[in-house]
């Protein structure tokens, strides 16, 4: 007689005909669902759509520059380089490919692409609204109507909004559960205990990282000749350098990075798996603009002269430790430990089977 039975265990389907057995891979666990197709290419579309305004400028300050491509090039791993103007800074480089990487992931259909699709949605959102700040004041509208190119930055800061606007009322909705249930009193399967090992180790980092910044922020602000509300007014108010600029302040960069940081640290230490594509796509922003500090550093030589001070010996660790801590998080939410799987993918394959009446 024959016999056909089909068990799930965990991705892998196992299928027993006679005294053959049948694995193959089930469903992808890192494919969103079907019934989220459409929030996730509106998604990617919309996310690739404002990169492409961003490449835009980009390619606009290099025509207008005395420099070439290749200087600019250049000027994006080295600060100290005679590199083309552009009318972006290195915040909005790193956000443009990290805007392409989430399109891409999100037209892919990837679990992972939602929460980085929400992190890229709030700070869109952000700096949006510190721009509506800006536009309040009567000076800076009139810079939107004096610079040759005001109408399409004002249009650029309003794609931005719409854009965070429908990726967070679009990606909010498509939620999936990651850990299934499992019954009282039973520990945690081992993948799963690696999995969530894995997402508190990058918690830890990230936490330390937002909280030795978080240290400098307050150092400053507690400096001599430092004044905390212009500080954070130059955080929130986009008309502050009285000139219309498209790049962020370093004042708001430095706050949202801070903010960021210890939010998804504490996601990530809570052992909460959706915020992985988040943690990726952040600190993988965070490694490059370290890398690019650290040329900096190299070329001026400041490496030689930071030992000469306590602050300055503080602030090179604080460096080491953010190159190191980054690098550690992109290779463990890219890992398998982290991923949902947790540990090689049986690949479709069919062998005997083994046990007592042919059970597997």
């Amino acid at each position: 007689m024959r016999q056909l039975r089909e068990a799930e265990r965990g991705s892998v389907m196992v299928m027993q005909d006679g005294g053959t057995v049948d694995v193959r891979p089930g469903p992808d666990p890192g494919r969103a669902a079907p019934e989220h197709r459409d929030a996730y290419l509106l998604t990617g579309l919309c996310l690739a759509l404002y990169a492409g305004a961003l490449l835009a400028w980009t390619v606009c300050g290099i025509v207008q520059g005395d420099g070439s491509a290749w200087d600019f090039i250049e000027g994006l791993f080295n600060p100290a380089s005679a590199a083309a103007p552009s009318l972006l800074g290195p915040y909005e480089w790193a956000f443009t490919a990290a805007f392409l990487v989430i399109a891409g992931l999100a037209l892919a259909q990837r679990r992972l692409a939602r929460s980085a699709a929400l992190l890229s949605g709030f700070l869109l959102l952000a700096a949006s609204l510190r721009e509506g700040v800006g536009l309040c004041h009567a000076a800076y509208r009139h810079e939107y109507s004096n610079d040759p190119l005001g109408s399409w930055a004002l249009a650029t800061r309003g794609l931005g909004l719409v854009v965070a606007l429908v990726v967070l009322c679009v990606m909010f909705p498509a939620s999936e559960r990651w850990r299934a249930a499992r019954p009282a009193g039973r520990s945690a399967p081992a993948p799963e205990a690696d999995r969530r090992r894995s997402s508190r180790i990058c918690g830890v980092l990230f936490l330390l990282m937002g909280l030795a910044r978080l240290g400098w922020v307050v150092a400053d602000l507690t400096a001599t000749e430092a004044d905390a509300l212009r500080y954070l007014r130059d955080a929130v108010d986009g008309s502050v350098l009285g000139t219309l600029d498209m790049t962020a302040s370093a004042e708001f960069t430095t706050l949202g990075s801070v903010l960021v940081l210890l939010v998804l640290g504490v996601l990530a230490f809570r052992g909460r798996r959706e915020v992985r594509g988040a943690l990726l796509v952040f600190a993988a922003m965070e490694l490059y603009l370290t890398v690019r500090t650290v040329v900096w550093l190299t070329v001026t030589d400041f490496f030689n002269q930071s030992v000469e001070t306590p602050a300055g010996a503080l602030s090179m660790a604080t460096t080491a430790y953010g190159l190191a801590a980054m690098t550690s998080v992109v290779v463990l939410s890219t890992g398998r430990g982290f991923g949902p799987y947790g540990g090689v993918r049986a690949e479709g394959f069919r062998t005997p089977a083994v046990g007592r009446n042919g059970g597997v």
